[in-house]
Order: C-alpha cells, then sequence, then structure tokens
C-alpha cells in the first residue's frame, strides 16, 4: 500500500497538471480569480481525498479482512499521516510536472525519483542494512519517514507522542517540496 500510494500522488497530480497545459485547461484557470497557490492546492487535496479513502478500504478490505493481518493501531492516526504524506509526494509530482514539456519526459523524470523512494526507504530493504551515507540521505525523502510511521501505527499501535519527529519531519519535508513546487509553478504560468 505504501508502494501504491507512493507512485500513485506523485504520477497523478504531475500527469494531471501536464495534461492540463497540454489541453489549455490550465489557461482557462488562469482567467479565474485564481491564484497558482489555489490551484496547486486543488490539486493536491483532490488527488489526497480519493487516495486516502482508496487506502482505508484496502487496508480494511484486503489487509484486515481477506488477508487477517491483525492492526493493532489507530486507524484515524494512520489516514491523518497518509494525508501528510501525500501532501509532500503530490508536491513532488507538481514539482516534476513544472520541469517536464510533455507527460513522457515527465514519466522520464519520475522513474529515478520513485525508484529510490521505494527501494531505500525501508520498506523493501532495512534502513540498517544500507551504507550510513544512504541512511542519512534518505532521511530526506518523505517516504522513509512514511514507512516508519506506517509500521509504527498499524503494527506496533504508537500514539502520536512517540511518533511525533517522523510526524515533525514528514510536515518539513512536505512544506520544503510544496513551497518549491509553488516557486516553480508560478514561474511556469507566468512564462
Amino acid at each position: 500500500i505504501v508502494n501504491n500510494v507512493t507512485t500513485l500522488a506523485i504520477i497523478l497530480a504531475g500527469t494531471a497538471l501536464l495534461r492540463e497545459r497540454e489541453h489549455g485547461t490550465l489557461d482557462h484557470l488562469l482567467v479565474l480569480p485564481l491564484t497558482a497557490l489555489e490551484i496547486m492546492l486543488a490539486k493536491v487535496w483532490s488527488n489526497a481525498l480519493v487516495v486516502v479513502v482508496c487506502s482505508w478500504l484496502s487496508l480494511e478490505l484486503v489487509v484486515r479482512w481477506a488477508l487477517g493481518v491483525p492492526l493493532t493501531g489507530s486507524m484515524p492516526l494512520f489516514l491523518a499521516v497518509t494525508a501528510l504524506y501525500l501532501f509532500a509526494c503530490t508536491a513532488i509530482g507538481i514539482f516534476l510536472a513544472t520541469l517536464a514539456r510533455s507527460i513522457p519526459q515527465f514519466g522520464l523524470l519520475a522513474i529515478p525519483v520513485i525508484i529510490p523512494m521505494l527501494l531505500l526507504s525501508g520498506g523493501s530493504t532495512p534502513l540498517d542494512s544500507m551504507p550510513l551515507w544512504l541512511q542519512n540521505l534518505m532521511q530526506l525523502s518523505p517516504s522513509t519517514h512514511f514507512v516508519n510511521l506506517s509500521t509504527s501505527i498499524l503494527f506496533r499501535d504508537a500514539g502520536p507522542a512517540v511518533v511525533w519527529t517522523d510526524i515533525a519531519a514528514l510536515a518539513g519535508i512536505g512544506l520544503t517540496f510544496f513551497l518549491i513546487a509553488l516557486a516553480r509553478f508560478r514561474r511556469t504560468l507566468t512564462s
């Protein structure tokens, strides 16, 4: 589920923005009294809502019910953390879309971003088995903190008091990517 959330958030946001630019829909939005921030927030939260609901249904129907995996943690806390993670990943997707001129070019840019996020986050390979420099570098990736938060909340029943450092790191990384993406998005709208 973590891998799917990462992939969906980046690809959906980036391709939606590029598709709107290619079809001229973005120009229609610019005629309205909307700012770049409002357009970006609409992209972030519309994708986040769909992916959070699908994540919740996947956990309940597939993981808990069909597979019988006991999830002891707080589902509302996990869904809130998922929304925060989607904020960060969608910002990455929008940033990559501002660098690309077409959807195929976006795909080529997204691959070297998504693959390390998935493989080196601690979900597929334990962080402890990686060199120390790589462990430190992966602390800059939102996926590393999301994997740690997911396992802590769902399997160890950790509450906000235990995982607040990862939540703060995820929020900081997400806000940084969002501000960078917003600056690039504003520049692409004016050019």
